[in-house]
């Protein structure tokens, strides 16, 4: 195969990193994500095959996306998705294969899909001598795992997720450590009169385990009710608390991930904990390298902006590579120099139909 250098937009945006969603379906209904509890879900006939998302991907790794995150939803809940991780992690050309998660289902016990991942692999019979999902996700060639965790109380937990998940997730965490990720990222959301107690909490849960702890500002995606006054807590307030409490942090701008976010170092400690300001950093998209494919074939430049292109009716009318190569390249040109978050943006999908 032949490989292009990354795809540069016209601000200057090097586009390595693709996000692809395998299902719009989750486990749970955090309110932020997919605040409606009579989800509609996506027909099974509008959501791209395993077969469609390989190929899609082969053609990006192609182009200069080097960088592969699965997502959902929950991508976990997809039937043959370790089967389908497997076949991604052994196209030439990709070097870093990721998986965001919930957590939920991370230390289930895994048998082989027995048939690399095709959707109609019949449900295999879980077994306690199986490797835990987190094992075979390893051993697929996934190397780093981001898992969601937005408090360490289980009532909290449970209200803001619908489902009394918490104990899985800390044993999915536990799964996820045990398996040797090479990379273990802790996600947790920033809401107004929830987050506050539950920081340091989160950071001494992460330092415990030498795990890389985020905290993430809501972002307008499914409703704009969460940039009400009494529900968004920004980065920089967030920060400021922990301060009060742990004393200055000293900013790490020499350290950095495959997101946005910035890196801070607790005093008198190596740990580093992260902030994710989207609605306040005002540079929040200078170093944009992304792209994304929801699971029903829609290729998105930006998570903040309406702009989506239909690559599916495109795959199923027949393109050839060429036709889909070129397709990305019309999408890296059309992907704006700044979110729209700040602006008027109405959200047009739930986050969880966009993938994370």
């Amino acid at each position: 195969m032949e490989f292009m250098m990354e795809m540069e937009d016209r601000y200057g945006h090097r586009l390595s990193y693709l996000r692809v969603s395998v299902t719009d379906r989750c486990n749970e209904r955090c309110r932020y994500c997919m605040p409606d509890e009579e989800q509609v879900w996506f027909p099974r006939a509008e959501v791209l095959t395993y077969e469609e998302l390989e190929r899609v991907v082969r053609v990006a790794v192609g182009l200069g996306m080097r960088k592969l995150r699965v997502t959902g939803g929950e991508p976990l809940v997809r039937r043959g998705v370790v089967g389908f991780i497997e076949r991604l992690a052994r196209i030439e050309g990709l070097s870093d294969l990721g998986l965001s998660t919930n957590g939920t289902l991370l230390a289930r016990p895994c048998v082989a899909d027995g048939d690399g991942g095709r959707d109609e692999a019949p449900a295999a019979p879980a077994s306690a001598r199986a490797p835990t999902t987190a094992r075979r996700l390893v051993a697929a060639g996934v190397r780093s795992v981001n898992i969601s965790i937005d408090t360490l109380d289980r009532a909290g937990y449970r209200a803001m997720t619908g489902r009394d998940y918490l104990p899985r997730v800390l044993e999915g965490i536990d799964a996820a450590i045990d398996a040797g990720f090479p990379s273990i990222k802790l996600n947790a959301v920033l809401l107004r009169g929830q987050s506050e107690a539950q920081l340091l909490p989160l950071i001494r849960f992460a330092g415990q385990r030498g795990l890389l702890l985020r905290f993430i500002e809501l972002m307008p995606v499914s409703t704009r009710e969460v940039l009400d006054d009494d529900v968004f807590l920004s980065a920089g307030r967030a920060r400021r608390l922990v301060e009060q409490e742990l004393g200055p942090l000293t900013p790490r701008t020499d350290f950095r991930t495959n997101g946005p976010a910035s890196y801070h170092q607790l005093p008198d400690s190596e740990q580093l904990v992260g902030f994710i300001g989207a609605m306040t950093d005002h540079h929040f998209c200078d170093r944009c390298n992304k792209l994304r494919l929801t699971c029903d074939g829609k290729l998105r430049p930006c998570l903040g902006s309406w702009l989506e292109f239909d690559l599916r009716e495109r795959l199923r009318a027949g393109a050839d590579d060429e036709e889909i190569a070129a397709f990305f390249r019309m999408v890296v040109d059309r992907k704006p120099e700044q979110h729209d978050f700040r602006d008027a943006y109405q959200p047009g999908r739930r986050m969880v139909a966009i993938g994370g």
